[in-house]
């Protein structure tokens, strides 16, 4: 009961990483938008079409190359482009197409945007296009960068000052930089602001995993690890849903920040790790702990932490020349993970899974809303598309083994990112499934790589290889959004990047050995 409550409570947090991670795929929405004018309007013509105002072209917007022709109340004739905007020289009557002399002027009274889908995002209160789109281009990316720096200063802050503080402080960062991201005055304000969100976030899921792999059982342990990347899914599916229900930017940050408070309430009741606080020799605070659990699980027979301890100590006096070993096991670093050609090369293909596993993960996450139909229940589905995956994972890796499972979904979806090229662009539904089997196949494979990467390398480099591996994750989340945007280059070169390193990681998967039933390695 009591493992069962700190289990639930830790996770439902998890909600919140999976929430901020995917928060702009509608927050930055670039909508369609034409130069601003300068003047009053009387009369608009788009084609063949003539209107009483701009908004009411939007309907019939169609390509970036569309441009609107507008007449001032003065009876100046204007062509409003998306980057520019020209004034006709000599043109009396009102026609769409003009072959005269044209004016051509920047944007200098800003842009008309198209609010029939979102009152306003980041794009247009900023205005984060033409010249400055590279700057809502770098939103994801940067976030992705404060996730991955995150990551390695907590992990580190974790195991110095314990897992309670580190879980206190990111989940109450999560909800305070959440809040300040709504109220940031300027874009460069809200880069920093949401860095330093991605930075406790990343921190927050990374803490997490470790803290709950510590007070679940053995037997339990597979299911649990992996279901933490279940409540990171529905996250997503959360995001869906408040964009769908909530259009101004600002107003749907709050509302997804709010989301996880009652956690933030909460959670200084969590208690430390007794695996930790053993480690910091804290032996009447583990006590203290020990008592509570066998307290709420109504354990009977007292469990001394002193007599554990003192097994403890008889084992290492009698294994003097271990513990001549594990003194110099602090040496280790980043460079014994290449000490031979046979670990190099078991090494460089881990490094590969996880990078290709975030690339993919991320790649068919954030293009999930330019797939056509309804962008929200795309997004939706490919979260909801994680749930099962991690079920069949964990069934897979206890009955065909970790790596028997591993190669044919990373060539499955190395098929399906192939597949999703030949499908004609008008049948919506079958790419959002192929997309969603492609997320489900992937997913199976980045949620199986943590455990996996744990057991092929020894104790005493065991948690430098999970880190580093965690490394090369991050660094595929940073280039992700990356790899989303060379959509403008070909439609399919982000699909086609993901399938030759799925297609490449799953072939190298095969030299990799089997650990299901294995002992795990010491040296």
């Amino acid at each position: 009961r009591f493992q069962a409550c700190v289990y639930f409570a830790s996770v439902f947090q998890a909600m919140s990483c999976g929430i901020h991670y995917l928060a702009s795929v509608f927050m930055a929405v670039t909508p369609n938008f034409v130069c601003g004018i300068p003047g009053n309007v009387s009369s608009v013509l788009f084609y063949n079409s003539s209107e009483s105002s701009i908004e009411d072209t939007w309907t019939l917007w169609t390509s970036t190359e569309n441009y609107i022709v507008v007449q001032l109340e003065n009876g100046e004739i204007w062509e409003l482009n998306q980057c520019s905007r020209s004034k006709r020289e000599a043109s009396l009557d009102l026609a769409y197409e003009y072959k005269g002399n044209k004016s051509i002027f920047s944007c200098s009274d800003g842009f008309l945007y198209d609010d029939t889908k979102w009152k306003s995002t980041v794009v247009t209160q900023w205005d984060l296009v033409c010249d400055r789109e590279w700057l809502a281009k770098l939103i994801q990316p940067t976030f992705m960068l404060g996730v991955l720096i995150g990551a390695v200063i907590f992990g580190d802050i974790a195991d110095r000052l314990g897992r309670q503080r580190v879980i206190w402080f990111t989940s109450a960062g999560q909800f305070v930089f959440g809040i300040a991201v709504a109220f940031t005055f300027d874009y460069y304000s809200f880069v920093i602001v949401r860095f330093l969100l991605a930075m406790v976030s990343s921190g927050y899921l990374v803490v997490a995993f470790v803290y709950v792999t510590e007070f679940v059982g053995i037997k339990a342990r597979t299911w649990a690890s992996m279901h933490v990347h279940a409540f990171f899914a529905m996250g997503i599916m959360v995001v869906a849903l408040m964009g769908f229900l909530v259009r101004t930017w600002w107003v749907y940050q709050v509302f997804l920040s709010i989301a996880t408070l009652p956690f933030v309430l909460c959670c200084w009741m969590l208690p430390e790790t007794p695996f930790w606080l053993l480690s910091e020799k804290r032996y009447e605070d583990a006590q203290k702990v020990i008592n509570i659990m066998a307290r709420w699980n109504k354990v009977s027979t007292p469990c001394k932490v002193s007599e554990l301890c003192s097994v403890q100590q008889d084992d290492l006096v009698s294994g003097r020349m271990v513990d001549r070993d594990t003194s110099s096991t602090k040496k280790h670093n980043i460079l014994d993970l290449f000490c031979n050609w046979h670990i190099a090369r078991r090494t460089i293909t881990v490094w590969l899974i996880w990078f290709t596993g975030s690339l993919g993960y991320y790649v068919f996450s954030l293009s999930s809303v330019s797939l056509g139909g309804n962008e929200y229940l795309n997004l939706f589905l490919i979260g909801a598309v994680e749930l099962p995956c991690y079920i069949i994972a964990c069934i897979g890796m206890d009955k065909l083994g970790r790596r028997n499972t591993l190669i044919p979904f990373l060539i499955l979806s190395a098929l399906i990112c192939v597949l999703i090229m030949f499908i004609p662009q008008d049948f919506n539904i079958l790419i959002i499934l192929a997309n969603m089997a492609g997320k489900f196949s992937i997913g199976v494979a980045f949620g199986l790589i943590y455990l996996y990467t744990a057991e092929l390398y020894p104790t005493i480099v065991r948690s430098l290889a999970v880190g580093s591996g965690s490394m090369m994750c991050r660094a595929g989340s940073v280039v992700a959004p990356f790899c989303v945007y060379l959509r403008s280059v070909w439609i399919f070169m982000p699909l086609l990047l993901v399938g030759i390193m799925a297609l490449l990681s799953g072939i190298l998967t095969i030299m990799l050995p089997e650990t299901l039933g294995k002992p795990l390695t010491n040296t």
